[in-house]
């Protein structure tokens, strides 16, 4: 049964900080990183989710379609008893999936606890005053519901924050498999 994501990171939070390696280059990654770009979208994944599977092709056409946006993916699955969330596998589908942004290994969970994140994929989309604008699902298309993938959820809520507005309301929580936890 698919996990929903809570709201409980109001909108208007600030983006809590991090500092993780990426599991493609091995260097560290923070959240200052990114202090250009006018949008940021932080998105919880990991290798094996079937609903991850089901939209990462499309996330990285959108990440290549907004060039000003900034996209980075961290995942914070346990790898001891989950090891195809493992920094190795994290890497392969990463490559196969021709992200074009960085996915980072949070391997305290530290970072998914600041920011509430639920399941996988889980997306939180940040301002230009990395101020949290949307929380919630990439569109209504899950593994088998044969809605299309589009990424209108996400697509409209970043669309509105390049141009300086508040993403649409209402925001739809995202569906996903739970953040594997540890202990």
């Amino acid at each position: 049964m698919p996990t929903i994501a809570d709201d409980s990171l109001p909108l208007g939070t600030p983006a809590p900080h991090f500092s993780l390696p990426d599991v493609g280059s091995g260097r560290t990654v923070t959240l200052d990183d990114f202090t250009a770009r006018p949008a940021l979208v932080v998105v919880f994944l990991c290798a094996h989710c079937p609903y991850v599977v089901h939209v990462r092709g499309e996330l990285a056409r959108m990440a290549r379609a907004f060039p000003l946006a900034a996209f980075v993916a961290i995942s914070s699955n346990d790898a001891v008893k989950y090891p195809d969330d493992g920094p190795e596998n994290l890497r392969a589908m990463a490559i196969e999936s021709g992200f074009p942004f960085p996915v980072l290994y949070d391997e305290s969970q530290e970072v998914a606890r600041a920011y509430t994140a639920a399941c996988t994929p889980d997306f939180f989309l940040f301002d230009a005053d990395r101020r949290l604008a949307y929380r919630g699902r990439f569109d209504d298309s899950t593994p088998g519901n044969g809605r299309p993938l589009t990424g209108a959820d996400l697509r409209a809520a970043l669309e509105a924050v390049l141009a300086g507005n508040p993403a649409p309301q209402p925001q739809s929580p995202s569906v996903g498999c739970s953040i594997k936890w540890k202990g």
